[in-house]
């Protein structure tokens, strides 16, 4: 039997109910963070709100605070609209493009003023023994050539090494991490032209899927591109120059086959504290990432994005996006690294890997990114 006390006590209980968890300053910062990132799932604004006010709250209570809060989201094409282009779009190539200089036997050979940057890394002056026959920068150009052009070791042009010679030279220069180290010093001279420190504090992470060839080697099936070969994951500073790279079979899901990559980089770079990713790395990937290298991991969805939508503030103004003719949106952040996988493939070794080993693979992507730091630093004012 129940006392009068306790009769009364119930009652109140149940006519005030739970006290809430989220008040108004919690809804404050609930705005604050849909704001800042409108494409986040409910799992994520919850960790964001833990980590800012350290309240752990259910989804179903963030949503009904959302709510509260003058929050909706959007989905599907609502909001999203095309504006045209101020400038428009140049196609074709430049002069730039059909550079042929002097001092260049081929337009992929290294100029004088492009050798003189990278020289010391493959000269090795008062060393022992005989001097090399055959000139560092002739196999260095001939390297450069096959990165190009993507021919074959027997059909390099007579006028370099013998292929032999260039091959040999070629892999000893890989396993010795040259061509990292020649792209990492041309990367931190950009960034010092670009007023950017040496050290990148955030960085971008994307994969792609590419044909294997017949040579052999580790590959796979990607059923989501459905394509057969290898994926080469990148994660690049926000400027695009490549941080880290690896080269693995193409039937690993992304948020796997990236794991070395962004171990690599955390390792280089202890200063990254954000990665950029898209949604195929959300997840368990952001949270293990961020639990094993500190690295804050921001999941950069498309607006129109129709599962997971987009939040909207009431009284906000509503967020354009821009298109171009073919229906193309630059997402921020994401776009850089995207743009970097364009530059790659127009180094035609690069389109599809000839390679038995994975890490040949990632050398040549090493210089091909090294060469397009060279013409801009040698032509660019």
């Amino acid at each position: 039997m129940y006392t009068s006390l306790q009769l009364s006590w119930c009652a109140l209980m149940s006519k005030a109910g739970r006290p809430p968890k989220i008040h108004e300053a919690e809804q404050a910062v609930l705005r604050q963070i849909v704001t800042d990132r409108p494409t986040s799932t409910l799992s994520e604004i919850a960790r964001e709100l833990a980590a800012r006010t350290g309240i752990e709250a259910h989804e179903a209570t963030i949503r009904k605070s959302l709510r509260e809060a003058g929050v909706t989201r959007l989905r599907g094409e609502s909001g999203l609209e095309a504006q045209a282009r101020a400038t428009p779009r140049r196609y074709g190539y430049t002069d730039a493009h059909r550079r042929h200089d002097p001092d260049q036997s081929y337009p992929s050979c290294l100029t004088d003023a492009e050798r003189d940057l990278v020289a010391a890394l493959f000269e090795m002056p008062g060393g022992r023994g005989q001097p090399p026959r055959v000139s560092r920068r002739s196999i260095l150009e001939a390297c450069c050539y096959v990165v190009r052009t993507g021919c074959a070791w027997r059909m390099l042009p007579h006028d370099f090494a013998p292929w032999q010679n260039v091959y040999k030279t070629f892999r000893r220069w890989s396993a010795a991490g040259k061509f990292e180290q020649m792209h990492d010093r041309l990367r931190g001279q950009w960034r010092e032209r670009e007023g950017r420190e040496i050290a990148p504090t955030a960085a971008v992470l994307d994969a792609q899927s590419t044909r294997g060839s017949p040579q052999g080697g580790p590959s796979g099936f990607d059923a989501g591109k459905q394509v057969k070969g290898r994926k080469r994951s990148l994660v690049v500073d926000t400027l695009g120059f490549v941080l880290a790279v690896s080269v693995v079979a193409a039937n690993l899901q992304d948020r796997d086959a990236a794991s070395g990559a962004v171990a690599d980089a955390a390792a280089k770079y202890p200063q990254i504290n954000t990665l950029f990713v898209d949604s195929a790395y959300a997840g368990q990937f952001a949270q293990t990432t961020e639990q094993t290298h500190a690295i804050r991991v921001e999941v950069v969805r498309h607006p129109a994005n129709k599962s997971i939508g987009s939040w909207h503030v009431d009284g906000a103004p509503d967020r354009v996006v821009i298109a171009n003719a073919d229906g193309f949106v630059p997402l921020p952040k994401r776009w850089v690294v995207e743009r970097t996988h364009a530059w790659n493939e127009r180094a035609r070794r690069l389109i599809m890997h000839h390679d038995r080993l994975p890490a040949v693979s990632e050398t040549w992507v090493w210089l091909a990114e090294a060469r397009i730091l060279l013409r801009r630093l040698t032509t660019t004012v």
